[in-house]
């Protein structure tokens, strides 16, 4: 059913509409012009009909009323009698979505108010696609569609808007700021400022400066009066990276401020409240440092409350193209070269590599590749050595260790990884060679060295 917000005074047109357009179409007479603003910004109604048959008294009253409909986003559907057509047809230039004379004719009406509705319709869908597009974009550099990599989006997505402390951990080189500006950027603080600080990067004896800020004179050579980080973020987000990096005295303070939410300046006593967000990063086990004595239990548990693993590059090496194209398409704009695409043997390569800097390595490799290259494609010698290396295994080399099944395990990683590299990054005739599916051949590839295959996987290798 078809929800129609009569914008008009007369009655009687309400009941003539309702009974001869049918069930398709529910009627609801709204004489005033903020009533329809609230129904259509409710949802309440699908389409307007603006009448502008009136008193002549209130004509111009009307027209006025109805321009300001039509110049908040709403197209609605004018009806009017032949005198008033030009008002009508201004309504229609300044965005109205069509018009019908009077008395209707109620075939003409129905199509008018299909075809209103369907316009409506299509403009809700694109306004939800923009809105996914602008969540999307501002992810920012956040880019993969493994299933880890989905399930940090959907993490980032559901504690954007909730105000709490956020706990981001991974590696060096995963992506933990990129996952704090997402937070910032898709939530309600988008607006306000995002502050990140690398707690691992100021001396401890400046580090509560930093943080809290000082008065002027606070201690020896201060000039003037300084705002902290806290301060700066204001109702924004506060990104601390590095936090294990804090000492237990700074962690004291930090636990106070995120339980009272207020600080001071250093040789203040004035408390400011704290409005930031605060996300958390690490690349260590803050489990462990509590267990150590090397990091407060307290804090662990206050700023824990959700927790976002950010995945290494190499247990989802099937994002390794996206990443490496993304970071093609920019340093090749950056350096005002003609490159468009990394051939098939250089992205075995970097499939194949272990990526121990994550992506800021993908990345750095990925600039130097455009730096050096010739062509208009990344080949393999376009990669630095280290890289096709790693991949050049010499399964003569091969000294075993460990149990049989981890041997086995090994064994069959070096096999996977120098087929690939012979048959340089084609895996449908690597997996030929060793005789094997492909997708097991996969299987071996994303299996890192401290990876295990489950002993039914290698009796698959086995009698393969």
């Amino acid at each position: 059913m078809i929800r129609i917000a009569l914008f008009s005074e007369d009655r009687k047109l309400q009941q003539l509409l309702s009974s001869a357009l049918g069930k398709e179409f529910q009627i609801v007479l709204e004489p005033d012009e903020e009533g329809i603003h609230r129904l259509f910004s409710a949802g309440a109604c699908d389409v307007v009909v603006l009448d502008l048959d009136t008193n002549h008294s209130l004509l111009q009253l009307r027209i006025a009323c109805s321009e300001r409909i039509v110049a908040s986003n709403i197209s609605p559907v004018v009806l009017a009698d032949d005198g008033l057509r030009s008002a009508a047809l201004e309504l229609i230039r300044q965005g109205a979505h069509s018009y019908c004379r009077k008395p209707p004719s109620i075939v003409e009406l129905k199509a008018m108010l299909r075809r209103a509705y369907e316009s409506r319709s299509l403009k809700r869908k694109l306004e939800a696609v923009q809105q996914q597009l602008e969540a999307v974009s501002s992810c920012d550099r956040m880019i993969g569609s493994s299933p880890q990599i989905r399930q940090v989006y959907e993490l980032v997505r559901r504690v954007a808007n909730v105000n709490t402390s956020v706990l981001v951990t991974g590696e060096s080189g995963t992506g933990k700021e990129l996952t704090a500006r997402a937070i910032h950027n898709l939530g309600n603080r988008s607006g306000q400022p995002f502050v990140a600080v690398c707690c691992g990067a100021i001396p401890e004896t400046l580090i509560e400066a930093e943080l809290f800020g000082h008065e002027k004179g606070a201690f020896t050579g201060t000039v003037g009066l300084r705002q902290g980080y806290l301060e700066q973020a204001g109702a924004g987000t506060l990104f601390l990276d590095e936090i294990g990096e804090l000492s237990l005295s700074t962690q004291v303070k930090l636990l106070r401020v995120l339980q009272e939410r207020e600080f001071s300046r250093l040789g203040s006593s004035r408390l400011i409240p704290l409005r930031a967000r605060v996300v958390f990063a690490t690349h260590q086990n803050l489990a462990e440092m509590v267990a150590q004595g090397t990091f407060r239990q307290d804090l662990y548990y206050r700023i824990n409350v959700m927790r976002i693993d950010i995945p290494p590059l190499q247990e989802h090496p099937e994002d390794i193209p996206l990443i490496a194209r993304h970071f093609l398409r920019h340093y090749s704009e950056m350096h005002e070269k003609d490159i468009e695409e990394i051939d098939p043997a250089a992205m075995g390569l970097l499939q194949a590599y272990s990526w121990p800097g994550n992506a800021r390595e993908l990345e750095n490799v990925i600039q130097r590749a455009i730096i050096v290259s010739h062509d208009t494609v990344i080949h393999a010698e376009d990669l630095p050595q280290e890289i096709q290396e790693e991949s050049v295994v010499n399964i003569e080399d091969y000294r075993p260790a460990g149990s049989f099944e981890r041997q086995l395990r090994d064994y069959k990683i070096r096999l996977a990884a120098a087929a690939v590299r012979d048959n340089r990054g084609n895996k449908t005739l690597a997996a030929r060679s060793l005789q094997i599916s492909r997708a097991y051949l996969h299987r071996l590839i994303r299996l890192s060295e401290e990876g295990a295959l489950s002993e039914r996987e290698g009796h698959e290798m086995g009698t393969a």
